[in-house]
């Protein structure tokens, strides 16, 4: 990350999944990274619930140096047995409710209580994971409607977010990003024929991706090769 200063801290939310582990060891890597802080459910970190994610951001106040990254790894497609409609016929309103609360309110609440740690006074970024079926001008094929709702909802916050913390921190990048299709437990069941980036290849293009990324690109949704996608 050579937009960061020397030392830059680095949290990873979402660390012991499929993206959010590579990310911490791609950043782990960098001699010019001084820490990464992982968040999961091993460590305690419920994405669901808010008094949890609350916690998480006090105890990152309270270290001397606050984080000038902050990457949100979550997300899933498949929720309590509740998987993509493949029409509305099977659309169900406890699955969707499902997909809302991981997809788009959990990222909600940790722009909430954690990117408002970012440094105030220089570079700091912040970037989540959506989907490109969450483009409403890119939809051409239909279905998902639930999984696809929640990450239309996901870009919506983030824009919205990003305006916001422009005001107290103007030289932040708040973004979402396109991980590509990645050789997860999230997308076997889907990925049929399609090839697949390896997790280490998604983190490490979603980190240039990221570094590339100026203040005046804050607020966008962009694919893991930078380029940007219509909302």
């Amino acid at each position: 990350m050579r937009s960061l200063p020397d030392g830059f801290r680095a949290v990873v939310i979402g660390s012991s999944g499929g993206i959010g582990s590579a990310l911490s060891a791609r950043l782990n890597a960098d001699p010019r990274c001084g820490g990464v802080v992982g968040l999961s459910r091993a460590e305690g970190f419920d994405l669901l619930d808010e008094a949890s994610i609350e916690a998480a951001a006090r105890r990152l106040a309270a270290d001397v140096r606050r984080p000038d990254l902050v990457f949100d790894a979550t997300g899933a497609l498949q929720i309590d047995g509740y998987g993509p409609e493949k029409s509305l016929r099977t659309l169900d309103p406890a699955g969707m409710a499902m997909q809302f609360a991981v997809n788009a309110i959990g990222p909600a609440l940790i722009l909430k209580h954690i990117a408002p740690l970012l440094p105030r006074d220089r570079r700091g970024l912040f970037a989540t994971l959506s989907a490109r079926v969450g483009s409403i001008g890119d939809n051409r094929l239909g279905g998902w409607i639930s999984y696809r709702s929640a990450k239309a909802a996901l870009n919506q916050i983030v824009r919205t977010a990003a305006i916001e913390i422009a005001r107290t921190h103007p030289q932040a990048v708040v973004v979402a990003l396109h991980p590509g299709t990645v050789a997860t437990r999230l997308s076997d069941p889907f990925a049929g024929q399609r090839d697949r980036l390896s997790p280490d290849k998604a983190a490490t293009a979603l980190l240039g991706a990221l570094d590339g990324l100026t203040p005046e690109r804050t607020g966008s949704f962009h694919a893991y090769d930078g380029s940007a996608i219509a909302w």
